[in-house]
């Protein structure tokens, strides 16, 4: 089985348990690992991470990105997350759950540095590059083999290991045949993980997973597709095309597809942007001013991290409030 060293990128036709060559054990090996071209790249705790970078005093506390001690989290470190701390929690909530946490107000123009210089790296393996954010994107590797003597898989590891080595920061791979498959991959084995989702496997690795791992599916359509029976791909998969069309629109014809693990989406560096938007939904009704504050700062931020990622500025903001 293709395998290589995810340290030293050293290459086997067989998968030993530990690097010959470094005697390390993060090896990588699938039976498509070295056909595979379609990858996603998302960093670890990115903002949390430049913060721990930057200030060495906080590399083994839970840290929290947000708007001081009201508002909410914005994203959170790792020792946090383990305590219970989650993107959108209310602050009074996530520090009842870890009271040794340390809030850090975001530092924007830090992570847009951070961001540059990792797309940067990117470029150089491959002008297919999608952005979703500052902190992840797509990756196209398809042809570029015989360019970098190496195979995309190995590429990539290469990426991710500069970006520890160059900018103290890290990321997680994954690698598929489309860009759905890719994004599922990449969230398998966070922190510094690297998952590989083949051709092969990919209807018995859909089957028993729900919904809620579609990207763009929220509370409220998973919602709406509970109430139909649907809450795994299994149950997708018994609904006929036109019957979820009906039922969901475009979103159904959709589903349909991903059920399949089928994406024709190409990794666009130019996909056109018509608007850029971020949404919650609460699970009950608050009128909390500090909360519904950090909320709309937490998304703004979301949306500015988007457009900054693909170099865009806008004119039009609107609020949107369904009550």
């Amino acid at each position: 089985m293709p395998a290589f060293c995810r340290d030293c990128l050293t290459t086997f036709d067989n998968a030993p348990r530990r690097c010959p060559a470094c005697g390390r054990p993060r090896i990588a090996s699938h039976p498509e690992l070295f056909s595979l071209s379609i990858a996603h790249m998302d960093c670890d705790a990115f903002y949390a991470s430049v913060e721990k970078r930057d200030n060495p005093d906080l590399a083994s506390k839970p840290v929290i990105i947000g708007g001081g001690r009201r508002g909410v989290v914005s994203t959170a470190c790792y020792v946090a997350r383990v305590r219970g701390v989650k993107s959108a929690m209310p602050m009074f909530q996530a520090l009842k759950l870890c009271p040794e946490a340390v809030v850090v107000r975001p530092r924007m123009d830090e992570y847009v540095k951070a961001s540059a210089a990792i797309r940067k790296m990117m470029q150089e393996l491959t002008p297919a590059i999608e952005p979703l954010s500052l902190d992840e994107a797509f990756l196209d590797m398809t042809g570029t083999t015989a360019l970098h003597g190496a195979p995309p898989a190995v590429m990539l590891a290469r990426l991710v290991k500069r970006m520890k080595e160059d900018l103290g920061l890290t990321g997680s791979i994954g690698l598929s045949h489309n860009k759905f498959l890719a994004k599922v991959a990449s969230d398998l084995d966070k922190p510094r993980g690297f998952s590989v989702i083949g051709k092969a496997e990919t209807h018995q690795f859909l089957k028993d997973k729900p919904i809620g791992l579609i990207w763009g599916v929220g509370s409220v359509a998973q919602g709406a597709l509970e109430k139909a029976g649907i809450r795994t791909f299994a149950d997708l998969l018994r609904w006929e095309r036109q019957d979820l069309s009906a039922r969901f629109g475009s979103m159904g014809d959709r589903l349909w597809h991903l059920a399949r693990g089928e994406d024709r989406r190409r990794v666009s560096a130019h996909a056109p942007v018509k608007s850029i938007s971020n949404e919650t939904t609460f699970f009950e009704d608050t009128s909390d001013t500090d909360v519904l504050d950090g909320h709309i700062w937490r998304l703004a931020e979301k949306v500015s991290d988007r457009a900054k990622a693909r170099d865009l500025a806008g004119r039009v903001v609107t609020l949107k409030l369904k009550r």
